[in-house]
């Protein structure tokens, strides 16, 4: 194969690197624990964070929404991570790319 051949198959390689991780970047990932629903883009950015309204929270109960959040963004940023390694996966067996 010579140079220029093999610097066209890069550049392809490149562009279709850069669509995949932009289309991960436009995805939205949910996650969701007892009353709290979070959606983080592919980008690892919280877009949002939903409480259900139907459940009673006083003062004694901020610890322990606190911590359900951190469960539900977790559960969000796990799933994003899971499918940058699922799509992008399929370049790392690319000799010398990484």
């Amino acid at each position: 194969m010579n140079m220029q051949a093999l610097m066209k198959q890069a550049q392809t390689l490149q562009k279709d690197m850069m669509n995949t991780k932009n289309e991960i970047d436009k995805m939205e990932f949910t996650g969701e624990n007892s009353f709290v629903k979070v959606v983080v883009n592919g980008k690892k950015e919280v877009l949002s964070i939903a409480i259900d309204r139907n459940v009673k929270l006083d003062i004694d109960d901020l610890e322990v929404l606190e911590d359900i959040l951190v469960v539900a963004i977790n559960a969000a940023l796990r799933k994003v991570e899971e499918t940058t390694e699922t799509k992008m996966g399929k370049f790392s067996n690319i000799p010398g790319l990484f």
